[in-house]
């Protein structure tokens, strides 16, 4: 069972989330950042931490942070140092980003990856956990699983799909214990700078602003709570499930214009404001129906989730409440 852990993207969405749960187990964790999207104020909203740009040790139970780059080798080979399992989240992430710099697109997220394996490799280290999504799929017949062949539709799919091919040659090549979860839409607290539809609809929301459906709103997505998706990140480290891929979400189908009424009745429940729906044209690139099949994680790793869309949501809404020019009112 890992108990020092490197968490790369440690400062955004996922990486605080994962951060605080870690730290509740008393766990040592060292989070390396470049801080393109996630700031030093993100991560001190959930935990304390010290700062070096060169950790040559590791603190047990505490949080150390590395400003850094992933597409730095010597900076890959530096953060890997005295700790038991890697959890790689830094990434450029979402089909428009990647759709208007593919180039940027694989260097953040193969070549990135790739300098991450050789470090860990380097370093003897066994456990390797990839946060991969559901992209590399492309358009399939749902539920989708892992046995469908992938059919990237963008740049981004494309690069997590190389992703997940390194970690199975890293595994079969140098017995690096690799594992590549493909997380489903997550959602939940410490979301704010976060781009998916759940955090945009509550920004949205919170600024007066329409809540924007592309096409006719009946694109699906299987809408994950962060706290589930921790569980499972931590239990494919403690799992003997080398080289495999595993579908990470709740296995129920939601559509997007069912989304965006939810969030409409929990603004206006609270608020004076009247939340506004609108509509534009269809994205190129983007799937239409998307869920999972989570039961090969079900049977290898032990997951479940646990965290319902309504009870989510409403604490997703909570966080986002309490929220001051973007930033939480307290730290927990």
């Amino acid at each position: 069972m890992p108990k020092r852990w490197l968490v790369t993207g440690g400062c955004g969405f996922i990486g605080v989330n994962l951060v605080k749960a870690l730290k509740q187990r008393g766990d040592g964790v060292r989070v390396l950042d470049n801080f393109s999207v996630g700031s030093r104020d993100d991560l001190q909203a959930v935990t304390e931490f010290t700062e070096s740009s060169a950790p040559t040790g590791f603190a047990p139970a505490q949080v150390e942070l590395m400003a850094g780059d992933i597409r730095d080798r010597a900076t890959c080979q530096q953060a890997v140092r005295g700790v038991e399992a890697v959890v790689h989240l830094a990434a450029q992430t979402g089909v428009i980003p990647s759709q208007k710099d593919p180039r940027f697109d694989c260097e953040q997220n193969v070549l990135g990856t790739l300098n991450l394996l050789q470090a860990a490799r380097e370093a003897g280290l066994k456990k390797f956990i990839f946060a991969s999504s559901s992209a590399p799929l492309g358009e399939q017949q749902p539920p989708i699983h892992e046995e469908k062949v992938p059919k990237p539709l963008a740049p981004y799919g494309a690069s997590k799909l190389a992703g997940e091919a390194y970690c199975s040659a890293f595994h079969a090549s140098f017995a690096l214990d690799t594992v590549a979860l493909r997380f489903s839409n997550a959602y939940g607290p410490y979301s704010f700078k976060k781009g998916s539809v759940v955090a945009l609809f509550f920004r949205r929301a919170l600024a007066d602003q329409p809540l924007i459906l592309y096409g006719d709103g009946r694109q699906t997505r299987d809408f994950l709570h962060v706290q589930d998706l921790c569980q499972a990140i931590i239990q494919a480290a403690e799992a003997a499930a080398g080289g495999e891929v595993f579908q990470i979400a709740t296995g129920r189908e939601t559509k997007v214009v069912e989304l965006a009424h939810r969030v409409k009745s929990l603004v206006e429940r609270d608020t004076s404001r009247q939340v506004k729906i609108g509509r534009e044209p269809a994205r190129p690139g983007e799937i239409y129906r998307n869920f999972s099949d989570i039961s090969k994680a079900r049977e290898k790793l032990g997951y479940q989730p646990r965290i319902g869309l309504p009870e989510g949501l409403e604490d997703t809404w909570n966080w986002f409440k309490s929220q001051k020019q973007g930033r939480p009112e307290q730290r927990n």
